[in-house]
């Protein structure tokens, strides 16, 4: 069995060395404090099965005791308890090393530290917090830190920058999203601000959905407080009648059908608004209450050849709005509008970065159930648990 010797000037460090050379599985057989920092000695888990196997053979070549260590095994169940045993001690020594590297960091880096525990505790994802905090400008108190990590999320934070622009420009505008985001009572509030500013007349409603019970019958009450035309469609081609019939309307609004982002048919859906002759711009509505997992996953799934932009609904639903920003920054969506209610047209206001984040940031005093302790912090920032997300790189911190 061959043993690897590394040296970090942390454990942190010490540790990713050893995954960069060994791998993920490596096998953790001893750490210790040196004067160059902290020394791990590891070994591949191919070698330490090799020499498990090697000692269970009958008529294995004698290996070199001062270089392998024997061992006494059994019944390859034994073999697969004793690796399971290993694997054991092995996590418990790494929870311990990013352990002894956390305290380290509090020791170098308080003001980093702390950054950190907050922004996990506001809510955002523990790669963009790790990103954040290790990007903090030097000599910076605790204050001064989270109002940098702010003012940098707001300035990365792309929100329509002028209402009047897009109803004046017009074009044919499509509201996806899964079911019960509210789509079209978001339809229904931006039909009202193009009659409000052009009139019933330049503006058509389309709706795909023929799934729900009285769907097409609400926004054809909508339609008619309004006096607008709501037009029905089923498939592909009456999409493109629809749209040939409509193109000398102002604005074309289409509400579509709502549906699990894990659903095929979403596939369908989008190829179906990708192939008319007229371009259709969409815009993915995310319930802002959602976790971040998952609307990661919504946004994955709808992005197809791409978004004009999102619209974040159930403001007034959500505890905190952190998470829904924190996926609008790193999957780089224009936010458009934000959803606040039920009310047709009130409850429907163009953002500003600085408000939203100014909200995101108030949580921060107050108890939070994503607020961890020192000693919880220790394993939920470890390499093991929190995956280094390339999209954070979309937040520029310069």
């Amino acid at each position: 069995m061959k043993i690897h010797r590394f040296i970090g000037l942390s454990a942190r460090e010490a540790l990713t060395r050893v995954r960069e050379g060994l791998g993920t599985e490596a096998m953790i057989l001893s750490n210790r404090s040196v004067p160059e920092g902290v020394e791990i000695l590891a070994c591949s888990e191919d070698d330490f099965a090799a020499i498990i196997e090697q000692k269970a053979l009958p008529d294995a070549t004698p290996c070199d005791t001062a270089a392998t260590p024997m061992l006494n095994t059994g019944t390859p169940a034994d073999m697969q308890d004793l690796m399971s045993e290993i694997r054991t001690m092995r996590d418990s020594l790494e929870n311990q090393l990013a352990e002894l590297a956390w305290m380290g960091q509090q020791q170098r880096h308080p003001v980093r530290s702390g950054m950190l525990k907050e922004l996990l505790g506001i809510g955002f994802s523990p790669s963009l917090a790790r990103y954040l905090s290790d990007n903090t400008p030097e000599q910076s108190s605790l204050e001064e830190g989270l109002a940098w990590a702010q003012a940098t999320l707001s300035r990365n934070l792309q929100v329509l920058p002028d209402e009047e622009q897009l109803l004046d420009q017009g074009g044919i505008y499509a509201l996806v999203g899964p079911t019960g985001v509210g789509k079209t009572t978001t339809t229904a509030k931006l039909a009202a601000r193009c009659v409000m500013r052009h009139g019933p007349g330049k503006l058509a409603l389309i709706t795909t959905d023929g799934y729900r019970i009285g769907a097409h019958e609400q926004l054809r009450i909508y339609g008619k407080i309004l006096g607008v035309m709501v037009h029905s469609v089923k498939d592909e081609v009456d999409l493109r009648i629809a749209l040939a019939e409509l193109k000398n309307k102002h604005m074309v609004l289409i509400d579509t059908v709502g549906m699990s982002q894990r659903d095929q048919m979403v596939a369908e859906q989008i190829a179906m608004l990708a192939s008319t002759p007229v371009p259709v711009k969409r815009l993915l509505c995310l319930n802002a209450s959602s976790t971040i997992d998952t609307l990661n996953e919504v946004v994955r799934a709808y992005r197809g050849s791409g978004l004009a932009g999102c619209i974040l609904t159930k403001l007034d639903e959500a505890v905190t709005i952190s998470g829904a920003i924190d996926v609008v920054l790193r999957q780089k969506l224009r936010l458009y509008y934000v959803g606040t209610g039920q009310r047709v047209p009130e409850d429907l206001q163009v953002p500003s970065a600085n408000q939203l984040l100014t909200q995101a940031f108030q949580i921060g005093a107050t108890a939070s159930a994503s607020r961890y302790q020192d000693d919880e912090l220790a394993i939920v920032t470890s390499p093991k648990h929190v995956r280094q997300d390339p999209s954070v790189q979309a937040v520029h911190v310069a």
